[in-house]
């Protein structure tokens, strides 16, 4: 039977399993794997549709060569979780294409299950991991059909019927899954962590030119959440420090190495209370770490570079936690060292000459370094306009935002204002972050999306060290109030909606439960399970027999809860009439074993005459049993609905068969 053809319903569900677990992928892939992989199930569902010639081996054997040459020809190699999660997705789409028999079917979708699986190396949040469940119940119908011929029932009816069994096969694992997850010995890093694995994620990058900042303002998912220790800073003070950016090359800003290897030592000083919190890090791949200004000291495998952001010394492949301690009231770097001096101070030859006139006309006519800072962002909030819809900047990017669009967001105002500063003598560096957050109150804690994304510009002042100025905040007060998304106005797009964005983020809530209770449950904190019990510290051959006996406990619940269950012998037929003498049984009129169902019928024609509901049934079931050779399904199921309906009166004594 296994190399039997598939019938139409089960090539249906084989097709719909192997969709749904590439869909995940698919929808990240680059173009070039994408089409050709999208393609090939749609015209294997096509071609099996119309009876069209399948493709020939002769034509599939290329196929499969040239997958793997494309992915080292795009990757570089076919080692890690992009590239690898490539090839599963073309080796099951060109398995699907050569699927004909139960055999075929059958291991195209375990397959299946295996690269939909997968889709959590990528995305293991709450909704993601709902999904993945969902489409896994639809392979475990997939599965059913295979096993159950499909010839005697209705399409709609087979698929229901399929479903609710492949739903109840999942709830039914739930339990030893729940035991596996918790007690299952783990590593203390992931067996698919590869050095070569570039996962791409959002986040804050070292290099921001005009657009760069946009991908973030319009993207809504969480950069990060924090928990106070303390009632948290107002709003407007929520600046979240990222990279630090000096370098400008006439269209972007970067950030060099030796402000990433160089470490700060004595340069902070600090006033008042510090400030203690904990961030939890959506993975970014990137080895920026947010803190909120300025950090006191940097998190374990981290550096604090010599401009007071930190560095990872790994890229955050994975959820991030971490503590810090900030400082609100600050002085940095007092004495400013030459080579910083240098550094922000550089402009680039030939660029801008406009705004180079208008910063020397202000430190001709003004004299002082504050003087030309209120005069700069006068000119932004006089005549300038918050919008995510910037227009395009040419080559002297400053002189055409300052003297003809005028019209942009947060990156174009940090680096103008940023620009103006060095062109008038005074030494700034642009600053790249997050600003502000939502609150829910629900969670106590702040949530950070991409959205709030943000930048701003330090400056050099004589006796105070580097200050923060926010050059957007004069443009656009709302920004810093209220947020990147309130401040767009109708730029904002309409997933952005006052109502939606609240729902989102009380929703996030559910998310963070997630992210505490299985993201984060790692190796350390599964050691510490039997700390109740006395045991500090569990051993792996611990937490092995504790998994050996709560599964076999729940295994043996289960087999005594199939053991007890009545299983009435035949079909489903005989399932109904066997309910039918249960319930006469219970009404006083027990059949005797070896009682034919005519038999049965005459003495409750002559025991209740008035009971034709139940000598009706009685006579389907002779017609449906012995008058053909196989009923249909429509009649059984009609059958059992009217044995379930029907209500007996217990008979003032118990009746015995005549004769």
């Amino acid at each position: 039977m296994r190399t039997t053809p598939l019938t139409s319903a089960q090539f249906a569900l084989t097709a719909a399993s192997v969709s749904v677990a590439i869909l995940p992928h698919l929808l990240r892939l680059p173009w070039l794997f994408a089409v050709p992989i999208g393609l090939l199930v749609i015209g294997r569902s096509v071609q099996r549709r119309y009876r069209a010639a399948p493709i020939p081996g002769w034509l599939r054997l290329p196929l499969i060569l040239l997958f793997p040459a494309l992915i080292v020809f795009h990757y570089g190699n076919l080692f890690g979780r992009e590239p690898g999660s490539v090839l599963a997705c073309a080796m099951l789409a060109l398995k699907l294409a050569e699927t004909e028999t139960r055999r075929d079917a059958h291991a195209a979708i375990a397959f299946a299950g295996f690269v939909l699986m997968s889709a959590l190396l990528f995305a293991d949040s709450l909704g993601v991991s709902l999904l993945l469940l969902a489409a896994l119940s639809l392979l475990l119908a997939a599965l059913r059909e295979l096993e159950v011929p499909g010839t005697s029932r209705p399409p709609l009816v087979a698929l229901r019927e399929d479903l609710r069994a492949g739903a109840f096969a999942l709830f039914a694992a739930v339990p030893l899954g729940l035991i596996a997850f918790v007690f299952l010995p783990r590593l203390g890093s992931p067996l698919w962590g590869a050095p070569t694995d570039a996962t791409a994620h959002t986040g804050l990058g070292d290099r921001m030119a005009p657009g760069t900042l946009q991908e973030l303002l319009i993207d809504d998912s969480p950069a990060f959440r924090v928990r106070f220790d303390d009632p948290a800073p107002p709003r407007n003070d929520l600046y979240w420090r990222g990279p630090v950016l000096w370098y400008f090359d006439g269209s972007a800003w970067s950030r060099p190495e030796f402000f990433g290897s160089s470490r700060a030592e004595d340069e902070l000083r600090t006033a008042g209370r510090a400030i203690g919190y904990e961030i939890t890090l959506e993975p970014s791949d990137r080895r920026w770490l947010l803190a909120l200004d300025m950090p006191l000291a940097a998190p374990d495998n981290a550096v604090r570079g010599a401009d007071m952001s930190l560095v990872s010394r790994t890229p955050v492949a994975n959820l991030l936690r971490y503590r810090l301690r900030s400082a609100p009231r600050y002085q940095l770097e007092t004495t400013l060292d030459p080579v910083h001096r240098r550094f922000a101070l550089e402009l680039p030859p030939g660029f801008d000459p406009r705004a180079r006139a208008l910063a020397a006309r202000w430190r001709r006519d003004l004299g002082n370094d504050e003087a030309i800072i209120r005069a700069a962002l006068a000119l932004f909030h006089d005549r300038f306009f918050y919008t995510l819809n910037a227009p395009l900047l040419g080559r002297d990017s400053v002189d055409d935002f300052l003297f003809e669009t005028r019209r942009g967001f947060c990156e174009h105002f940090a680096s103008a204002f940023t620009f103006l500063m060095r062109a008038a003598g005074i030494p700034a560096r642009v600053v790249t972050g997050y600003q502000g957050g939502y609150y829910n109150e629900v969670g106590d804690y702040w949530i950070v999306r991409q959205s709030d994304a943000h930048a701003w510009s330090e400056v050099w002042l004589a006796g105070r060290g580097w200050v923060r100025v926010d050059p957007t905040a004069a443009v656009s007060p709302q920004r810093v109030e209220l947020g990147a998304r309130a401040a767009a106005g109708d730029s904002a797009r309409w997933y952005q909606a006052d109502w939606l964005q609240t729902l989102r983020n009380e929703f996030d809530l559910v998310n963070r439960y997630w992210n505490d209770a299985v993201v984060q449950f790692n190796a350390l904190r599964q050691r510490s399970l039997l700390t109740p019990f006395g045991i500090d510290k569990a051993e792996d051959s611990e937490l092995f027999a504790v998994l050996m006996v709560l599964s076999s406990l729940v295994l043996a619940l289960a087999l005594w809860w199939v053991i007890r269950a009545e299983r009435p012998d035949g079909d489903a037929l005989d399932a109904a009439y066997a309910r039918l003498c249960a319930k006469l049984a219970r009404a006083g009129m027990a059949r005797d074993p070896a009682e034919g169902p005519r038999r049965l019928a005459a003495r409750v024609a002559a025991r209740w005459p008035d009971q034709r509901e139940l000598q009706r049934l009685l006579a389907v079931y002779v017609r449906l049993r012995y008058a053909c050779a196989l009923p249909s399904t429509t009649a059984v199921r009609a059958f059992a609905r009217a044995v379930a309906a029907l209500r007996l009166r217990r008979s003032p004594g118990v009746v015995r068969p005549i004769g």
